[in-house]
């Protein structure tokens, strides 16, 4: 890939696209020069580098608009990014494009402890709403791994799942309500507060595709009661496809663990030494058990977890 703005054959006229974009924007919002735009290069997907043509830092909803249909006009691709930790490549900057970085959209509209939902803009970070939900005793489930900086809407744009998704399911199985863009910068709703709503459930299609079919602009999630109680049972293995059967077998007696997880020795090896947790480094692999509920549940089903591993 060509890599340099000084090498590029643009497609589209950028003298034109700045000087209509810096028009709708304050001048912090707009990056064009290649030292400003090379930390938008990638997202964690870092085999592939590509400076855009362009990165735009709307701050409201009404500045995104304005970037989709000026960019819609002069027919220059768009790419949303949210934090830029997803893996897949789904925030891969295209070269003749702008991409727009949804970071300034971090308000946390509103926290309804009744309903237990919460409105927040695309740009609050996943673990900023189960902060803010948790005076009121909730949380939000969906936990990827990179939490403390991915933010919902990427969450949404890639249907983050996390370590709890066993239980209490993927980003798609906790939105309610997404509001958004078209490429010509059109607003569009997929769903609403309702548990059920009705007419075709075009939301679901929404999750997971990456920023192609809108750009999010705000989002309704559901929130979860926390639980009263949660334990981790380790489980030691001196063969990985043991392990595996221990999962197999858990599932089939219908047991739904809050989390289950396997670590083979190289893993836990390389992660003993930093957070200290105590895994067994001998064994060949371990099986990560978590239980929640009230202090009967998780008793009743650790017990049943234990006796289908022995």
């Amino acid at each position: 890939m060509e890599n340099t703005l000084a090498d590029r054959r643009y497609t589209v006229d950028r003298p034109q696209l700045i000087r209509r974009l810096r028009a709708v924007l304050p001048a912090s919002a707009l990056l064009a020069e290649e030292e400003e735009m090379r930390p938008y290069d990638c997202d964690g997907l870092t085999a592939f580098r590509q400076l855009p043509l362009l990165v735009a830092l709307p701050e409201s909803e009404a500045q995104a608009q304005a970037i989709l249909r000026i960019c819609h006009e002069l027919q220059a691709p768009v790419v949303p990014r949210g934090a830029a930790t997803g893996l897949s490549g789904g925030a891969t900057p295209h070269p003749d494009g702008v991409l727009v970085s949804l970071a300034k959209l971090k308000k946390i509209i509103a926290v309804d402890p009744l309903s237990r939902t919460a409105i927040v803009q695309p740009g609050v970070r996943n673990l900023a709403v189960s902060e803010a939900a948790a005076p009121y005793g909730l949380y939000y489930a969906p936990d990827p791994s990179s939490q403390i900086a991915c933010t919902i809407g990427g969450n949404v744009a890639e249907n983050a799942g996390g370590v709890h998704c066993l239980k209490y399911g993927l980003t798609v199985h906790n939105v309610l309500r997404v509001r958004g863009l078209t490429i010509a910068g059109d607003i569009v709703e997929f769903g609403n507060a309702a548990l059920d709503a009705p007419g075709y459930d075009l939301l679901a299609l929404l999750n997971g595709s990456e920023g192609l079919l809108a750009m999010i602009t705000e989002v309704t999630v559901k929130l979860t009661p926390k639980p009263e109680l949660a334990r981790v049972v380790i489980a030691s293995f001196d063969d990985v496809r043991k392990a595996g059967d221990a999962v197999a077998s858990i599932i089939a007696a219908g047991i739904i663990p809050a989390g289950l997880e396997m670590m083979d020795r190289k893993a836990t090896q390389a992660v003993e030494p930093y957070v200290n947790a105590g895994y067994d480094l001998q064994a060949e692999a371990i099986l990560l058990c978590e239980s929640d509920g009230t202090p009967e549940e998780v008793a009743e089903e650790i017990g049943r977890m234990q006796a289908v591993i022995e």
